[in-house]
């Protein structure tokens, strides 16, 4: 039996629960449970660990061996080989092009990048960056802003294309050339999602609340857009890392927090430290519904998500595509199984490239293949293309 297995079991038996009650509680399979525990698999994934301690009212964490979260496909790892090879290429020199590179020229290559990346068009973005990059680098002392910048952007989109050791790498650049704090919790927001992305959430938690703590406005009459952005993203960061450790309390302290942020702004804005990510109600109100999926209260996730304001700016598209995911699963969960379907579909349609990473995709497709008789044609392709074994 591994570790994960025991704890389950030990868990449920403290619990006074058999193998059946805890799958009725927690929506796991018996079969998955049974195999669990007997050894038959080494491992589970977050989303039903998250279940299982939910059921059993523990810390996700606490039942967790070695948290682990699928990699890239050798098919993306190619894609973006070029971009691995300037990470991990020695520092450039001053003067070693003879048509050098400048800030302004950066600067505006960097804002068509930025495009790319709210289109999650990452096919163009990874031809783009290591040129980018590398150009960034040679720019010195002048260069260093954009040259963060350039990092956050690469370390987002590593992330969201599940190259984690990659993501690290560009991420820990970033912070170590960030010039102030403000430009350092962009770093630290994208450095706490990928914790989140890999499962160590206990990690993500307590980086993302030391910051919050530490960028927390003295008076909130007199900051400015861009350090209450600052604080409120880091904010939802750890909400979302509390909500799947199961640390209800946490979460909710930190998204009241969050929300006073938001309130203080007034309306969704865009500020320079943050080159794809915004902030204001919207954002607040997104995360509330990602919120109340995982912790599986799908009623309350469509009634906030037809509350969700549109004021100011509109948030980056894998903001707003996780969120027609997170309606898709809710209605999956109730039942809604034409309305889950075409929800991911239209999902899909707005961003193909980004979607074949989503777990939260794959799972709310599952919920609609297990409460179905029988599959539609464009369903088993949707399968392929998330990898769901039918």
């Amino acid at each position: 039996m591994t570790d994960a297995g025991k704890k389950v079991k030990a868990a449920r038996k403290l619990r006074g629960l058999t193998q059946r009650e805890l799958a009725e509680h927690s929506g796991v399979s018996l079969s998955t449970i049974r195999k669990l525990e007997q050894g038959e698999r080494s491992t589970a994934r977050m989303e039903t660990l998250h279940a299982l301690a939910r059921a059993l009212r523990m810390e996700t964490m606490s039942l967790v061996d070695a948290p682990k979260e699928e990699g890239a496909s050798a098919e993306t790892r190619d894609l973006w080989a070029p971009m691995r090879a300037e990470l991990l290429r020695p520092p450039s020199q001053e003067g070693e092009e003879d048509d050098p590179a400048t800030p302004a020229g950066v600067k505006r290559v960097l804002a068509r990048a930025a495009d790319l990346s709210r289109g999650d068009q990452f096919a163009k973005l990874s031809a783009v960056l290591p040129a980018l990059l590398r150009d960034a680098d040679t720019l010195g002392e002048e260069g260093r802003k954009v040259r963060v910048q350039v990092l956050q952007l690469a370390a987002s989109a590593l992330t969201h294309t599940r190259q984690f050791d990659l993501a690290e790498l560009a991420v820990r650049r970033s912070l170590a050339d960030a010039q102030d704090r403000l430009a350092a919790s962009a770093s630290v927001n994208t450095a706490a999602w990928l914790l989140i992305r890999q499962g160590r959430l206990d990690e993500a938690l307590s980086l993302a609340t030391k910051w919050a703590d530490d960028l927390e406005p003295p008076r909130l009459t007199r900051a400015t857009h861009a350090e209450l952005a600052a604080w409120g993203l880091l904010l939802l960061r750890a909400a979302g890392a509390a909500v799947r450790n199961n640390q209800i309390g946490a979460a909710v302290d930190m998204k009241r927090w969050a929300k006073t942020a938001a309130t203080a702004i007034g309306q969704e804005v865009s500020v320079d430290h943050e080159l794809i990510r915004t902030f204001g109600p919207t954002t607040v109100r997104l995360l509330a519904v990602e919120d109340a999926v995982v912790r599986d209260h799908p009623d309350t996730a469509l009634t906030l998500a037809r509350k969700v304001p549109l004021l100011g700016v509109r948030p980056c598209s894998s903001v707003q595509n996780r969120h027609g995911i997170d309606v898709a699963y809710a209605h999956a969960k109730l039942g809604g199984f034409a309305e889950a379907f075409g929800q991911l579909t239209k999902v899909q349609t707005r961003a193909p490239e980004w979607f074949p990473y989503q777990t939260a995709a794959r799972d709310a497709l599952r919920t609609v293949v297990d409460g179905r008789r029988s599959l539609t044609p464009e369903m088993r392709n949707m399968a392929e293309t998330l990898n769901l074994a039918l």
